[in-house]
C-alpha cells in the first residue's frame, strides 16, 4: 500500500510544512506544529448557488435591492449597539471569548428573543445535548416555538437541516467542535476550522442567513485557530469579563456594518445577561471620597461617553530602577506623562514606583485620558486629594501644553447628569458651544497650570 502523505500545519497561523520544525516560520510560535493527513479534500471553487438553485450574478450597483435587508433589532440595545445598529441579515459573525464567560448563554438568550419575532432560529450545540441546552433554556426563560435545537457536529448534517429548517438565524455554538467529513485532519484543526467557516459563510451569503460562530480563546487571548478565520467574518465580537465579577464586556474587533469603537457592559444573573443602561455608575460606585491618587475621566467609547476612576500609587523604590505598572492602560502612555511631568512641571519621579490602573476592569487608550493620569499621578505623589466632585478631560503633548479634544459636549453633558460640579477641559475646547448649567467648564492651556488649579 502507498505511504499516506502527511503534513506539518501551525494552529496559530495556518503555516504548512512538509516536516516538523518545533518554531514555526510564519508566527514565530513554539510547538504549534501539528502532523495532519493530506488527503483529497472538497474543491474550494464552487458558485455560490443557494438552497433554491439561484446563482450569483453580474449586477449594476444602481439596480442592487437593500430593501430587502434592514436591519433586525434584538432585545438587548447593548448588543444591537455594538453591531452598529442591529443584526445585518446575511452575515457571519464570530463572538470569542475565554471558557466560563458567558457565550453560550448570550447566544441562547438572543436566539430566544429573535424566535419570539416570528423568525425560526437554529441552534447547532456540538458540545451540549438537546437536554442540557433545555434545562439552560428553561433558567433564562427561552421558550418558543420557532425555536429549533440540534446537536450535531457534522458539516452534512448541518447543511441539510438548514435546507429543511429555513432558518433566519444559525448559531454555531462552537466552530471548533464542527467537522467536514471530507477532510482527513483532526477536528479543530486549521484545516478544519477553515473549511467549516468558508462553507458557513457561503450559506450566509447565498440564502440571507446569519450565522453567529461561538470561538475558542487561546491562552494569549486570540480567536483559536488561524487569523484567516477572522478575515472571514463579516463581524468579529470579544466578550470578556472577570470569572470573579459580574459583569460583563462585548466590544467589536471588526465590523463591516458599524464602528469597532462600540462598547456593550452586561451584568450576568442567575437568570441571565441583564443590560447595563449606565456603566459609568458602575465605574464610580466604590470610589472612596478623600483618597489620594484618583481622577475622574471622561472617555468616549464609540459614540458613548465613560466616566472611569484612574488610580495611581506612587512609592519610593528600593530598586535601582523605577518601575512602571499600569493595568487598563497604556504602559507607553503612562512613561509619556511621568516625563512630562518631570521636565515640565520639576516632579522628580525617578526615584518612585508607580502603579496606575483604570477601576472596573475596562481598558482605556484614546488621548483624552491623558490629562487625569498626570492628575492622579500628581495627587499620589504630593499626597493630596482630588474634588471628588471634579472630572478630567485633555491630550498632553511633549512640551507640557494641554491639546484640544474631540466630542467635548457629551463629555460635558455626561459628567453634569452624574452629578459632577467641574470639569477640567482644553482651552480651545472652549469655542462654538454652550456648557450646559449645573456644572463648571474650567479651560487649561498647559500642564502647569491644570496642576496649580487643581491643587491651588
Amino acid at each position: 500500500m502507498a505511504k499516506a502523505k502527511t503534513q506539518f500545519v501551525c494552529q496559530n497561523c495556518g503555516y504548512v510544512s512538509p516536516r516538523f520544525l518545533g518554531r514555526c516560520p510564519g508566527c514565530g510560535q513554539w510547538n504549534t506544529l501539528v502532523e495532519e493527513r493530506v488527503g483529497a479534500e472538497k474543491e474550494n471553487h464552487k458558485a455560490r448557488v443557494s438552497f433554491e438553485g439561484k446563482r450569483a450574478k453580474p449586477q449594476i450597483l444602481s439596480e442592487v435591492d437593500m430593501s430587502e435587508a434592514p436591519r433586525i433589532k434584538t432585545g438587548l440595545k447593548e448588543f444591537n449597539r455594538v453591531l452598529g445598529g442591529g443584526i445585518v441579515p446575511g452575515s457571519l459573525v464570530l463572538i470569542g471569548g475565554d471558557p466560563g464567560i458567558g457565550k453560550s448563554t448570550l447566544m441562547l438568550q438572543i436566539s430566544g428573543q429573535l424566535s419570539e419575532t416570528k423568525r425560526r432560529v437554529l441552534y447547532v450545540s456540538g458540545e451540549e445535548s438537546a437536554a442540557q441546552i433545555k434545562m439552560r433554556a428553561e433558567r433564562l426563560h427561552v421558550a418558543s416555538e420557532n425555536f429549533y435545537l440540534f446537536p450535531e457536529t457534522d458539516m452534512t448534517n448541518i447543511q441539510d437541516a438548514i435546507k429543511e429548517v429555513k432558518p433566519s438565524f444559525v448559531i454555531i455554538d462552537s466552530i471548533q467542535t464542527m467537522q467536514e467529513p471530507d477532510i482527513q485532519s483532526a477536528v479543530g484543526s486549521v484545516a478544519q476550522v477553515r473549511e467549516v467557516t468558508a462553507e458557513l459563510m457561503q450559506i450566509a451569503k447565498t440564502n440571507n442567513i446569519t450565522i453567529f460562530i461561538v470561538g475558542h480563546v487561546t491562552k494569549g487571548g486570540a480567536i483559536a485557530g488561524p487569523k484567516i478565520l477572522e478575515h472571514m467574518v463579516d463581524t468579529v465580537l470579544y466578550f470578556e469579563g472577570d470569572l470573579h465579577h459580574t459583569y460583563r464586556i462585548l466590544r467589536a474587533a471588526k465590523n463591516r456594518f458599524g464602528s469597532t469603537n462600540e462598547l456593550g457592559i452586561f451584568e450576568m444573573r442567575e437568570s441571565g445577561l441583564r443590560e447595563v443602561a449606565n456603566p459609568s455608575e458602575i465605574f464610580l460606585e466604590e470610589r472612596l471620597k478623600d483618597a489620594t491618587g484618583s481622577a475622574i475621566v471622561v472617555s468616549m467609547e464609540g459614540t458613548r461617553p465613560i466616566l472611569v476612576e484612574i488610580q495611581a500609587l506612587m512609592t519610593p523604590t528600593t530598586y535601582g530602577n523605577a518601575k512602571r505598572t499600569a493595568t487598563g492602560l497604556d504602559h507607553n502612555r503612562v512613561s509619556l506623562i511621568m516625563a512630562v511631568l518631570e521636565k515640565r512641571a520639576n516632579f522628580l519621579l525617578q526615584n518612585q514606583d508607580a502603579y496606575l490602573k483604570a477601576a472596573g476592569g475596562v481598558k482605556l487608550d484614546e488621548p483624552a485620558i491623558d490629562l487625569a493620569i498626570a492628575i492622579s499621578i500628581a495627587s499620589s505623589y504630593r499626597n493630596i486629594g482630588t474634588d471628588p466632585m471634579d472630572a478630567f478631560v485633555g491630550e498632553i503633548g511633549l512640551t507640557g501644553e494641554v491639546r484640544r479634544v474631540s466630542r467635548i459636549e457629551q463629555r460635558v453633558a455626561e459628567a453634569q447628569k452624574l452629578g459632577f460640579k467641574r470639569i477640567y477641559i482644553p482651552k480651545n475646547n472652549l469655542q462654538g458651544w454652550t456648557p450646559p448649567t449645573g456644572i463648571k467648564v474650567v479651560g487649561v492651556a498647559t500642564l502647569s497650570d491644570a496642576l496649580k488649579r487643581v491643587f491651588h
